[in-house]
Parts: structure tokens; sequence; C-alpha cells
């Protein structure tokens, strides 16, 4: 992992993890779908022992694209994802954290529009 380099590391996770299994990138896009039952109308998680076999399958999927992050990383990285309960939540932090939010995204093009028609200008 190169926090210099965090678009470059992006893609070539996107595509590893792809590689690997389609659903562990889904998992790390749209987040496990716990498994839940629904009681006299009330959605509530499941107790482990009604877990069927598509429940497990989805809970190992998060642990093992988790598993596949915390490989990529240094210990100070590691340290900052390491509380994450879902690879969602841990993918989400990096771009956070790399690249900033839509609004931060946002307010760096606006920055770099004006700078390129500043330097227009002074031709």
């Amino acid at each position: 992992f190169d926090e210099n380099n965090y678009s470059f590391w992006k893609t070539r996770m996107t595509i590893f993890l792809q590689s690997l299994d389609y659903q562990l990138w889904h998992i790390i896009v749209n987040g496990p779908k716990m498994p839940t039952r629904m009681i006299e109308g009330v959605v509530s998680l499941k107790p482990e022992n009604e877990f069927n076999d598509n429940d497990f399958r989805m809970l190992q999927l998060n642990s093992k694209a988790k598993h596949v992050l915390f490989c990529a990383f240094c210990p100070n990285e590691f340290n900052r994802i390491s509380s994450c309960d879902t690879a969602k939540e841990m993918w989400d932090l990096l771009e956070i954290t790399y690249e900033g939010t839509n609004q931060v995204k946002k307010s760096k093009i606006s920055m770099l529009v004006h700078e390129y028609e500043l330097f227009l200008m002074g031709q």
C-alpha cells in the first residue's frame, strides 16, 4: 500500500478483489447483508443457530474481504481500519482518508479549474 498513490492502489485492489470472487467486491461496495428474520412484522437479526448456508456465505465473504484488505496494509494503516466491523466500512474510511468526501473532491476540481483559467488568462 502506497498512501502517496492511493488511486493506483485502489484500482489494482479493485481488480484483485473482483478476480478472487466478484461477490467480494459486491460486499465491499454494498456492505454485507446481515442475516435477519421477521417475527410479527418486526425485523431482527437472526441468532446464529438459525443461519442458513447463504447467511454463512455472506458473513464469510465479508471476513474474506476484510482479510484481503488487512493483508495489504502496513501497521499504521492497519491501526486506522482495524476497528471497522465490515469490509465496506474499511473501504469507505480509506476513500475518505485519501480521496476526501464528495464535497472535498468537488472543491478540489473547482480550485483546479480556477487555477487553469488564471493560467490561460496570464498567457
